[in-house]
């Protein structure tokens, strides 16, 4: 499972992604729709919106990718995921103290420059 911490994601660019969350959010999930489509990306893949960026994509799973609302913190959502993966699970994120709880419960950790070379195809 690739496990996507999105916020941590789209803000590891500093394209004006905070004048429009819903909107960044939005197109994030859409290129990474496009990249599974395209064979970039395996699934299934797990992407975790959190604050306003919720409003932007509805809850689901559609082709292999499911995205979740954090109900709070991102952060702990995202560790849930992984302790409740019957699965090997890749995190993506940058955020350490996210990476060494989600390592600590076996995850493999992967940094947003890895997805984003994938998306940017």
């Amino acid at each position: 499972m690739l496990l996507i911490d999105a916020a941590n994601v789209i803000g590891s660019r500093p394209d004006g992604w905070w004048r429009d969350r819903p909107g960044a959010a939005r197109t994030f999930v859409g290129r990474v729709r496009a990249a599974v489509g395209e064979g970039r990306l395996d699934t299934p893949v797990v992407l975790v919106l959190e604050g306003l960026s919720r409003t932007a994509v509805d809850e689901g799973t559609v082709d292999g990718i499911s995205v979740l609302h954090a109900p709070g913190s991102g952060d702990d959502t995202l560790v849930s995921v992984v302790a409740g993966a019957d699965s090997p699970v890749t995190l993506v994120s940058a955020d350490r103290a996210l990476c060494r709880r989600a390592v600590d419960l076996g995850a493999e950790v992967v940094r947003p420059g890895w997805l984003l070379a994938r998306l940017d195809g």
